[in-house]
């Protein structure tokens, strides 16, 4: 497939599209959505044929065949992250915030501290807050070379002593950074010295741009399996969200049974459109497709990036990953609702500002760069016509 044509998703109930005017107020009749984490690319024929066979076996009702959601699952974390996953190590989620919010549940109280390294993706606070959790935030710091890092040293003091979690972004959203083996390392002694449960967020695993390579937290650090949850999709991969099926990873049997305690109770079973579309994807077709998408992505950041640093002002942190774009505006000498005010106004574009997703965000604007190349020119045309004064 081409992942240069263009396919027109207004009207066709994508909130990307359809819920941007309301969330914006950019009209899709003329405006470019760049704020939800969701590609605009044409579904693979893997996938489109995986749904007519649904259609042609016409079996909606209870279903079986669940060893081979979970065969795929270990077939692509093998080969394509060399991470050896057990089948009961799984629990399947709708989505990776049900995940997320069912992990804080069966591991803490409310009232507890849950420790994020921020800015980061916004829905983390959205599930503490919802949880009746605590957000502690742990401010990420800017090397030299324009990426983020964990600052440890620092962190030990800003701990309240209530944290009980730690949820981490890995790879990082917004700015995706693929943390290292010496990042992981000291997160997983901060996580010991402080008795502090890590929950991994790795849905953007597969989306690592050339020259990094993507660490399972698992790999990385196995010397903390005990207090180690990992959280991982198809759904950004291969832009199955909608399906809202997620797999929560716990190798520890006794964090597993506790975790299962609270899962059981709630009543989950995994949806027959989900489990299809992940054994569908997590497939050799699979694998050849995320190769030419992950190409693909990295030209557009390359175009991207380039013609944002072209601002003055303005600069775009180096991508490693994902398809989120991180700009900061901080140099313009503008305040952020001016800042948004031109692009909303004047490029007719919606981005994600990075206000809502903590400490340190304040002054950036989340661009998703994952649609088509002349639209994303079209996009950066519309960025340098609305800061042209600038020059």
């Amino acid at each position: 497939m081409s992942f240069d044509q263009i396919i027109d998703r207004r009207g066709t109930d994508s909130s990307k599209w359809d819920l941007m005017e309301s969330f914006s107020g950019v009209s899709p009749r003329d405006g470019i959505p760049m704020w939800v984490a969701d590609m605009d690319f044409a579904a693979p024929d893997f996938l489109q044929d995986a749904v007519h066979g649904l259609l042609e076996k016409a079996n909606y009702g209870y279903f079986s065949g669940m060893e081979t959601y979970q065969d795929a699952v270990k077939w692509w974390m093998h080969h394509r992250h060399n991470w050896s996953v057990e089948a009961d190590w799984m629990f399947v989620t709708y989505g990776l915030g049900n995940g997320i919010a069912m992990t804080l549940h069966a591991f803490s109280a409310p009232g507890d501290g849950v420790v994020t390294f921020t800015p980061v993706y916004h829905e983390f606070a959205a599930k503490i807050a919802k949880t009746g959790r605590v957000n502690t935030q742990l401010p990420l710091t800017v090397q030299a070379d324009g990426t983020y890092a964990m600052d440890f040293d620092a962190y030990d003091a800003l701990l309240t002593g209530n944290e009980k979690i730690v949820l981490i972004s890995s790879p990082h959203n917004p700015a995706g950074r693929v943390w290292s083996q010496d990042e992981l390392t000291a997160l997983a002694d901060f996580c010991t010295r402080h008795d502090l449960l890590l929950v991994s967020d790795e849905i953007h695993h597969d989306l690592i741009l050339p020259g990094h390579t993507f660490l399972p937290t698992h790999v990385a650090v196995p010397q903390i399996t005990d207090r180690l949850i990992t959280m991982t999709s198809g759904s950004k991969t291969f832009n199955i969200a909608g399906a809202r099926t997620g797999c929560v990873m716990i190798p520890d049997p006794d964090l597993r049974a506790r975790f299962g305690a609270f899962y059981r109770s709630l009543d989950i079973s995994p949806n027959l459109l989900g489990i299809t579309l992940t054994r569908a994807a997590y497939s050799p077709a699979g694998a050849l497709w995320v190769d030419g998408l992950v190409a693909y992505l990295d030209r557009n950041a390359t175009l991207f990036n380039d013609r944002i640093n072209a601002i003055p002002g303005v600069r775009a942190m180096p991508m490693q990953s994902t398809y989120l774009a991180w700009v900061d505006f901080a140099d313009t000498g503008m305040t952020s609702d001016e800042i948004l005010d031109r692009i909303h106004r004047d490029a007719r574009i919606a981005p994600t500002p990075g206000s809502g997703l903590g400490k340190g965000g304040e002054s950036f604007m989340r661009f998703n760069i994952a649609t088509p190349r002349a639209r994303l020119e079209e996009a950066c045309d519309r960025l340098a016509d609305a800061f042209k004064d600038l020059q």
